[in-house]
């Protein structure tokens, strides 16, 4: 399994963890390989002291003896003192000539036999060659490591006498025990330390991830169109509040951003709704025009049809200042959008109310309570409702292929509140998606196709949105989601 698939929280944790691990490994490796090196010292110089002290008896022995002091006399001389020195130093001493041949051994006569009657060339030649006369060797005897000294000794005109040999046994039980209590007690101090390891990568690797955590839930809620909140996390890492710090001024940048897009696109849909109405407003104005026109060549006092030709001439008129009226009337729906008056409001009764004006009996509502509440504008709540249901009825295409039908749920999912028109109309094409909620965009051969535009523009006042499914020939779903509070 790659390390990327796990989380930043379960990767901290499990760093610092194998930190911990090889940290502990590493100093016992090198607590292991410190005490070899001691033990290696500790033998070398209690060695040398004992070969120190060793020849200090010997050269008193020869000193004080009686014979004369010449290779040839040395097993005479070290007679009975060669056993004395090697009981009081408990080592075993064995003393060759120059020449490598054994002359006296601190052994037993029976064991003499085991030892080395002459000593090998590479001997002679390493204490030959040595500035101290002097060599040791590390040997392995019955699986026993013993240290062998090889040293001159001389007479008190430093004339070479014999080869002083000393077998130095290497007894590390005592270093093995003073080890493995050392290591046992390092092992429960980082068995400890493990334990507390692991709790403070938990808690680091927790509030690590948690401050990336509440970064990544602000991006993923970061929307253009919509009032960001900048992150507020405290104190915390540097790296972190550079992060926020580069989060909350691209914020900033992103408002102000929306702020001059919004202000363009006002100002170019305005533009686009003042060149709608003055298109609709010419088009009664050309038949008032002509009628006026007509009226004026054929006006005639003593007509005896004049006064049905008034009557018929007004109607005209009548007929085009009231669609010039409506469409005046849908304009101002629009643009005057009245001020909020936010109140606790019951959506399944105002729902049902705003249904009442209907008298089409196919218009079905559905509401998985009784009561619902949420904060919204009573006025403002009917015109949504309203906008949807008339859209639905009127795109029901009245062919008496099939029987028509509208759904109006209110439902509640969390701290929302959801409100659907569903209806088995003629549908939206996939061409009409993008341009549905224009404000000047209409399908229908009358109207100015501002609904849905205010629709849209109340529920992103409340922080809510609109969106819709729709299937061609098949209908259409109107979906409302706005918060509670």
């Amino acid at each position: 399994m790659k390390l990327a698939k796990f989380s930043l929280r379960l990767r901290i944790f499990f760093a610092m963890i194998l930190l911990v691990l090889l940290a502990s490994i590493l100093i016992a490796a090198v607590t292991i390989f410190q005490y070899n090196e001691e033990a290696k010292a500790y033998h070398k110089e209690r060695l040398d002291r004992k070969e120190e002290n060793i020849r200090s008896n010997i050269d008193y022995t020869i000193k004080a003896t009686t014979y004369e002091v010449t290779p040839e006399k040395i097993p005479l001389i070290f007679k009975d003192a060669i056993y004395e020195i090697a009981t009081i130093h408990n080592m075993e001493i064995n003393l060759y000539d120059l020449d490598g041949g054994l002359l006296k051994s601190s052994k037993a006569s029976f064991n003499v036999d085991s030892l080395s009657q002459c000593l090998d060339a590479p001997v002679l030649n390493a204490i030959s060659h040595s500035l101290d006369r002097r060599y040791v060797r590390k040997t392995d005897q019955n699986g026993e490591n013993y240290l062998s000294s090889y040293s001159i000794i001389t007479d008190k005109r430093f004339k070479p006498l014999a080869i002083l040999n000393l077998h130095y046994l290497e007894n590390d039980d005592f270093l093995n025990i003073e080890l493995r209590n050392f290591l046992a007690r390092l092992g429960y101090a980082y068995f400890i330390m493990l334990i507390i390891a692991v709790g403070l990568a938990y808690l680091l690797s927790k509030y690590i991830s948690k401050s990336i955590k509440q970064i990544s839930d602000k991006m993923n809620e970061t929307r253009f169109a919509t009032s960001n909140k900048k992150i507020d996390i405290g104190s915390t890492s540097e790296e972190i509040a550079i992060l926020v710090n580069a989060y909350n001024s691209m914020i900033d940048e992103l408002e102000a951003s929306a702020v001059k897009l919004a202000t363009s696109e006002r100002e170019q849909a305005w533009r686009e709704m003042a060149k709608q109405v003055a298109h609709e407003i010419k088009n009664p104005l050309t038949p008032m025009r002509l009628s006026v026109q007509s009226f004026q060549r054929k006006f005639d006092p003593q007509d005896p049809n004049i006064i049905h030709k008034v009557d018929e001439y007004s109607a005209t008129l009548i007929q085009q200042i009231d669609t010039m009226s409506s469409i005046a009337s849908a304009f101002s729906n629009f643009a005057e959008m009245p001020a909020q008056q936010n109140e606790q409001l019951n959506v399944v009764s105002i729902v049902k109310l705003a249904l009442d004006i209907f008298n089409e009996d196919y218009i079905v509502f559905i509401a998985d309570k009784k009561e619902v509440i949420a904060k919204f504008d009573r006025t403002q709540l009917i015109r949504v409702v309203t906008n949807l249901v008339k859209n639905a009825i009127q795109a029901i295409p009245d062919n008496g292929i099939k029987t028509p039908k509208v759904v109006v749920e209110v439902r509640e999912d969390g701290e929302f509140v959801i409100i659907s028109v569903t209806d088995n109309g003629k549908g939206i094409s996939e061409e009409n998606t993008a341009k549905i909620f224009e404000p000047k965009f209409t399908t229908k051969s009358s109207g100015m196709g501002l609904g849905l535009g205010m629709v849209k523009n109340i529920v992103e006042t409340y922080n809510g949105n609109i969106t819709f499914t729709s299937q061609l020939h098949e209908g259409t779903t109107f979906t409302v989601t706005i918060p509670k509070e």
